[in-house]
């Protein structure tokens, strides 16, 4: 059997005493985090000074680091957890929170952007200032969840309001911004971006993840609206096919990302998996659901790689829960456990509680043998019912696996109970961004999940893999022919604010040829119908020069190809 034994430890100095239990810390805890996240949402919220109204914060920490600003990201998936306590009836006084969201994201959506227009890009920016206006510095940029993620907390409610005979307000105000969000999703799934921790430009399972769970919930909205959801449909299961890509099945995880020269081994898979529940999808594996044989498989592989590297680890048994971060090969602040890494395992834990219990059984395949070994050491595969011994041994013990992670957030909470983005890897000290609104959301939908609360169903249950997938579109052969006279050794290039073309970024432009000087000539395969920004520089010895603003910008056609004729300016 499973022993708890960190509930016991003493904290001296923190915010638990020695005969504290998880349930005491929840208790204490869960409203402070519920008032530190309203605390950071403008423009009324105590730490929020100067953010607009339904302006998420990211963390009143203006040095050491700066983190005030809001990011697309973190403001949804926060707004996600109040909509699901407004809906589930736990807190009604949240309206006005939501209203003053929706507000400021039809706003914000607008603005553009040094990622673009609302048309040309401009919705993978990942942060703003409070104010609303544009980030204008250099960042980690295009990031493609913020719009997946907006989307998702703003479907949630329209459906909601739907069934409360609200449908003119879903119509006329949030359909808007969902719809603008899902065509961005739809058309630049499959291209590269930065992850959740804005540091690897390449595909991540975190973003595919919840691309996925948006465009399958928004069609299902656009349908029940009477709008087209052939395109969502149809991009659904071609991100489905391309979420199978991540799995690593020689190593038992999931591959976090596709680049990067990491071990892939990361809390985005973890929080991929949270963040994409459907309790009505079991434990299917197709969507990594959190009690999948995958996702457990991958949440030992990843939690272990954390065991040896943190001194506050140190000594605890393999069977009991630990302090984990981002990823092992973190340098930030010195690699640190994050709360909300650690809250994160917890939840999946508990998510997969949640299924076991309403099913009934626990079924153990090969893939998941090493999670489940880790609490019957020689268990076997098959599938374990409610009345079995073996149920009853697994479910004790895999929650209070889950309250170990929780009970290492408790020990390194301060007193007060403010929570922030990590926590000393020796000592345990809370460091980084103070009240972080992210670490805040994290705890309220661990404790949710805990309890058994679950979310509305989003449309996993019963999802089969496309028998022909389409993960990379086939493309459009688009020509830039460009007028220029140049000097002996001078070349001109095209740039833009698609990968093809380099992401701005001169060393990867595209270069063109001067076969029918002075028209220099390039042709690129570029995605089908979309809107897009771009220019021509001249590189001479190395220096380049940029063509005079504005950018230009061009559409790609749905079929066929196309000539873009321009001259010099």
């Amino acid at each position: 059997m499973h022993v708890v034994s960190l509930l016991v430890l003493s904290f001296v100095g923190l915010a638990w005493t020695q005969s504290s239990t998880i349930d005491d810390y929840l208790a204490s805890e869960s409203p402070i985090a519920k008032a530190g996240l309203l605390a950071n949402i403008g423009p009324s919220g105590s730490k929020s000074s100067g953010a607009k109204s339904g302006i998420v914060i990211a963390s009143p920490s203006t040095t050491n680091p700066n983190y005030l600003y809001t990011w697309t990201r973190d403001a949804a998936l926060t707004l996600k957890a109040i909509v699901d306590q407004y809906t589930g009836g736990e807190d009604t006084s949240l309206r006005s929170t939501i209203d003053s969201y929706v507000t400021a994201q039809q706003v914000l959506q607008q603005v553009s952007n040094p990622s673009g227009t609302v048309s040309t890009g401009g919705l993978a920016e990942p942060k703003f200032n409070i104010d609303g206006t544009a980030f204008t510095g250099s960042w980690g940029r295009p990031q493609r969840d913020g719009p997946a993620l907006r989307s998702t907390a703003l479907i949630t409610w329209a459906n909601y309001l739907i069934s409360e005979g609200n449908s003119s307000y879903v119509i006329d105000t949030l359909w808007p911004i969902i719809d603008g969000d899902l065509n961005y999703v739809a058309n630049y799934w499959n291209e590269t971006g930065f992850d959740l921790w804005e540091e690897i430009n390449s595909s991540s399972f975190f973003t595919t993840a919840v691309q996925h769970r948006a465009l399958r919930e928004g069609a299902a909205l656009a349908a029940k609206l009477s709008n087209d959801a052939s395109v969502f449909n149809t991009q659904a299961g071609n991100v489905l096919c391309f979420l199978q890509s991540y799995w690593n099945s020689g190593s038992g995880y999931i591959t976090a990302n596709t680049g990067g020269g990491r071990s892939g081994k990361d809390s985005n898979t973890v929080l991929g998996s949270i963040h994409t529940f459907d309790e009505a999808a079991g434990c299917d594996a197709t969507t990594f659901q959190p009690c999948s044989d995958k996702a457990l498989s991958n949440l030992k592989v990843y939690v272990d790689s954390f065991r040896s590297i943190y001194g506050i680890n140190s000594g605890v048994p393999s069977n009991q829960g630990v302090a984990v971060g981002r990823y092992p090969e973190d340098v930030y602040f010195n690699g640190n456990p994050w709360y909300l890494s650690t809250l994160a395992v917890a939840e999946q834990l508990y998510d997969s509680l949640i299924v076991w219990n309403k099913q009934g059984s626990i079924t153990v395949t090969s893939t998941s043998q090493p999670f489940f070994s880790t609490f019957v050491s020689n268990i076997a595969t098959g599938t374990y019912t409610s009345g079995s011994s073996t149920f009853s041994t697994l479910t004790t013990s895999i929650k209070s696996f889950a309250d170990e992670f929780v009970a290492f957030v408790a020990k390194y909470t301060p007193s007060g109970g403010g929570l922030g983005e990590q926590f000393d890897r020796n000592t345990g000290t809370p460091t980084s961004a103070v009240d972080l609104t992210w670490t805040y959301a994290s705890l309220l939908t661990a404790v949710g999940a805990r309890n058994g609360i679950v979310s509305a169903n989003w449309g996993a249950s019963g999802l089969q893999i496309p028998p022909v997938c389409n993960t990379a579109p086939d493309p459009i052969p688009f020509t830039f022919h460009e007028d220029a006279t140049t000097q002996l050794g001078e070349n001109i290039f095209v740039t833009g604010n698609l990968r093809e073309l380099g992401n701005w970024d001169p060393s990867k432009a595209v270069p063109l040829d001067a076969n029918s000087y002075p028209i220099w000539n390039a042709t690129v395969n570029l995605p089908k119908s979309i809107t897009f920004q771009y220019k021509y520089i001249r590189i001479f010895n190395g220096q380049v020069t940029w063509e005079s603003d504005p950018n230009r910008q061009s559409t790609t056609p749905g079929s066929g190809s196309f000539v873009e004729n321009d001259s010099w300016r």
